[in-house]
Parts: C-alpha cells; sequence; structure tokens
C-alpha cells in the first residue's frame, strides 16, 4: 500500500468522529479517569484532549491552507507540543470537550470547503524536521495522530487496573506499554 492509497472521505470519516468518541468515554467520569497518567511525564486523557484542542488551532488546517495558497515552500511554523499544558489552564473537562468539537468542525468545514483534487493532495509543504512532504501526507497523519491519541487514552485508563487484574494481566496487551 503506497500513499496515494490514503482516500480523504474514509479519513474524514474517523476525523469526525473523534470529538464524539472522546465525549463518550470521558464525560461525566471521575477525575481518577481523567486525571490519571503512566507515569513521570506521560499524559492524562485531559492532556491528551487539550493537546488535540492545539492541534486544530494550530496544525492540521493551518498547515493544510498554507500548502494549498501556494506557500508550501516556507517552513511549517514548529508545532509546540505542550502547549496544553498552558492553554487547558483552568478549564473543565465539559470546556475541552465542548472546545475540541467545535474546533473540529470548523476544521472539517474549511477541509471540505477546499474541495481537494488529487493533484492538489500532491502539493508539498515544508516541515521543519521532515522537509518535503505532501498535504497527502498531512491529512494521512492526521487522521493516524487521532487514531493513535485514542488508543493512548484508552491505554491510560486500562492501566489504572494494571494491578487490579491480577494474572489476567499477561493476556491483556493494552497494559504493556512498549
Amino acid at each position: 500500500m503506497d500513499e496515494k492509497d490514503f482516500d480523504l472521505g474514509k479519513g474524514i470519516e474517523v476525523l469526525q468522529r473523534t470529538p464524539g468518541i472522546i465525549r463518550a468515554w470521558l464525560e461525566g467520569l471521575s477525575p481518577t479517569w481523567i486525571d490519571s497518567k503512566e507515569g513521570p511525564e506521560t499524559w492524562s486523557p485531559f492532556d491528551v484532549l487539550g493537546h488535540l484542542i492545539h492541534g486544530e488551532r494550530t496544525d492540521w488546517i493551518p498547515r493544510a491552507q498554507q500548502i494549498v495558497d501556494g506557500k508550501g515552500h516556507l517552513p511549517f511554523p514548529p508545532f509546540d507540543r505542550f502547549a496544553q499544558f498552558r492553554e487547558s489552564e483552568g478549564k473543565t473537562l465539559k470546556d475541552l470537550l465542548d472546545d475540541f468539537e467545535e474546533e473540529r468542525e470548523k476544521s472539517l468545514r474549511v477541509l471540505r470547503a477546499l474541495d481537494l483534487t488529487d493533484a492538489e493532495l500532491d502539493l508539498t509543504g515544508t516541515h521543519p524536521e521532515f522537509g518535503a512532504v505532501t498535504l497527502r501526507q498531512l491529512l494521512a497523519t492526521w487522521v493516524t495522530h487521532d487514531l493513535g491519541h485514542l488508543a493512548q487514552i484508552a491505554r491510560v485508563m486500562a492501566r489504572q487496573n494494571s494491578k487490579s487484574v491480577g494474572p489476567w494481566a499477561k493476556y491483556l496487551s493494552i497494559l504493556h506499554r512498549p
């Protein structure tokens, strides 16, 4: 399978569902579920949600627009992978869930309005670390990034029971972080 196999319509199917999945998983849960981490310098589900919001505002669509607007030769602005700690300060889980849903809806409206052709998906931008990347790669990464963080949230939550499951831990691969 090569990168051209990425289907934007199928990618949007995932992107539009991510906010609802996270809301269904986290809304109404006790803080223990929301604030738990896997260890030092790891992220809680709350932190992951803040990170996703920051990405909506500063990464995916701004970079896609930079490429489509013919400014792909300019390096993308660096992405602050830890901005959520500052930006989520003082906010509730409900605030973040609502913000993510709203930001994702805006992003998808913009993405759909771009009405990208196959040729446009081959346009390139300049990543500060990787160099030339295609719009197709950027959008495929967005989808995969969502799925990775959904898996991360599930793993962080599952690990809260890692000692309680006793000998079954051996068979629960989600408890064994690579």
